[in-house]
């Protein structure tokens, strides 16, 4: 029996504390390769990036902060609608340019769409990184009133991250250590990673 096969045979989620996990996180390999895919996912999908209520309170906090580093059509968008709204289904979501690109999206030299809010973060001006939907794509994280659902979304445009993932062997669950530990914490990644190395060791991967 190959591995593949046993990952075909074998129970398709994992439960860690409140979180129920498709193992596509531990047998996908998976790493971004901005250089193929130009940052596709800033500007993919019929909806902005889902927040919280705390971080579209830090967007409109930090917004002063980075605005400089937007394309002034991004900063005329903000400045009359506002960095986030309501989407049609009724979740919080960053603002669009033209229903497409993210508000807080830029190009650099390269043409490759990039995140404001990072940018500022890793220049030390802020102390939030990104909003966490972001941070753990091509993760998605829907809360039920008991449970957390963790999926993993393979969309086209991920492709190379895909190959590239492949190409490196690096684990999806890896590739998002650090979200994945800012969302739930340390202990709840170290469980992950336990149950990773047993379910790998037991497909014979």
């Amino acid at each position: 029996m190959t591995s593949k096969s046993h990952w075909q045979n074998c129970r398709k989620m994992l439960e860690i504390g409140r979180t129920i996990i498709t193992l596509d996180l531990i047998k996908e390999f998976f790493c971004c390769d901005l250089s193929q895919c130009k940052g596709a996912c800033c500007m993919e999908g019929d909806s902005g990036a889902p927040l919280t209520k705390k971080e579209a309170a830090i967007l409109t906090r930090i917004y002063p902060l980075i605005s400089e580093t937007l394309p002034s059509g991004h900063n005329e968008i903000i400045r009359k609608y506002g960095a986030y709204h309501v989407d049609n289904d009724g979740d919080l979501v960053t603002s669009l340019v033209g229903n497409k690109e993210c508000v807080f999206a830029f190009r650099d030299e390269n043409g490759i769409l990039k995140c404001s809010l990072e940018k500022a973060f890793l220049e030390g001006k802020t102390n939030f990184r990104k909003p966490i939907s972001c941070h753990l794509f091509p993760v998605r994280i829907t809360e039920y009133k008991r449970f957390d659902a963790v999926n993993y979304e393979q969309l086209p445009v991920c492709k190379p991250g895909r190959i590239c993932g492949e190409t490196k062997k690096i684990p999806l669950y890896r590739f998002l250590k650090e979200p994945l530990i800012r969302k739930y914490g340390e202990p709840w990644y170290q469980k992950l990673e336990l149950a990773a190395r047993h379910l790998t060791k037991e497909a014979g991967i």
